[in-house]
């Protein structure tokens, strides 16, 4: 039941200038920051831990900004699930080239880190070129909610996404047919397929798949960063230039660099990060947990 008001409340909303959207979804965010305690903890910690030169109060007062980010995104959700592609167009921002994959005659790797307008840059892929983009996603237990987020990611089609248990081999098929792959590179799924590689000085669990993948399969790989724009303003999606140099034949090489790469532009943009997510989470043997 409360997936489906969820939902409702997301479609009504969704007709409303994205102005309005914008001050509800800040309002939101300062009611979640001490009410959802727990992911307050967390956001701090890692704020931290990656910012130890600045004190208790800037840390404080980044993430309260985190959370406003944090509710705008929740809230305009819906803009990306139910707005018409016309309205879309007009409020996504494009720099770079977003047409590579679909000139390219090489498979295409979209990278994007977690950052707040993530889909924004997922939906730009499928409004502004032409070539089929694939991705993966994580289930959700809640069924209604699963669904909802299917519907919303495929409704423009041109695209497909694959459950994260499901996707090895079915994402190397669309791949070799040249779909195009957006990767979401910056989340800690354990050791598995990982190394502990320096983010922000800390060792963190990096999946070595961007440089292993993008190597088997001769694949060009374009960063993409999503950025939430003031009020009514939109968003911009930065298509930046293809790394010319990777991969390499060093997988571990490649990911730190990635990392390093995730690191400057999160420095541009350090309260619209994904600070929620427990990052660090995985650590070396025998280290204790930083949470």
């Amino acid at each position: 039941m409360g997936a489906r008001i969820l939902l409702a409340l997301l479609w009504l909303l969704h007709c409303l200038p994205l102005g309005v959207q914008a001050a509800l979804g800040r309002g939101l965010g300062r009611l979640l920051y001490p009410l959802a305690k727990a992911r307050r903890r967390i956001a701090l910690r890692n704020i931290a831990l990656c910012f130890p030169e600045q004190t208790h109060d800037e840390h404080e007062a980044l993430a309260r900004e985190h959370f406003e980010w944090l509710g705008r995104s929740i809230l305009e959700r819906g803009l990306l699930w139910y707005a018409s592609p016309a309205r879309l167009k007009r409020l996504i921002h494009i720099e770079g080239d977003v047409k590579l994959a679909e000139r390219s005659e090489r498979p295409v790797m979209w990278l994007a880190p977690h950052f707040m307008a993530l889909d924004v840059a997922g939906v730009s892929v499928l409004l502004f070129q032409n070539r089929k983009g694939i991705s993966i996603y994580q289930a959700q237990s809640d069924p209604v909610m699963d669904a909802a987020i299917r519907r919303g990611r495929l409704r423009l089609g041109n695209a497909e996404i694959f459950p994260r248990d499901e996707a090895g081999k079915a994402l190397f098929r669309a791949i070799r047919r040249g779909d195009a792959f957006f990767n979401l590179p910056d989340m800690d799924f354990g050791e598995r397929d990982a190394a502990f590689v320096p983010f922000f000085g800390i060792p963190a669990a990096t999946l070595l798949a961007p440089s292993r993948l993008a190597r088997a399969l001769n694949m060009i790989v374009q960063p993409v960063v999503a950025e939430t724009l003031p009020g009514g303003a939109g968003y911009r999606v930065r298509f930046l230039p293809p790394w010319t140099d990777f991969p390499t034949d060093d997988p571990l090489a490649d990911t730190e660099r990635m990392n390093l790469w995730i690191e400057r532009e999160i420095r541009k943009l350090p309260a619209q990060y994904l600070w929620v997510h427990k990052r660090f989470k995985t650590r070396p043997q025998g280290e204790d947990t930083l949470y």
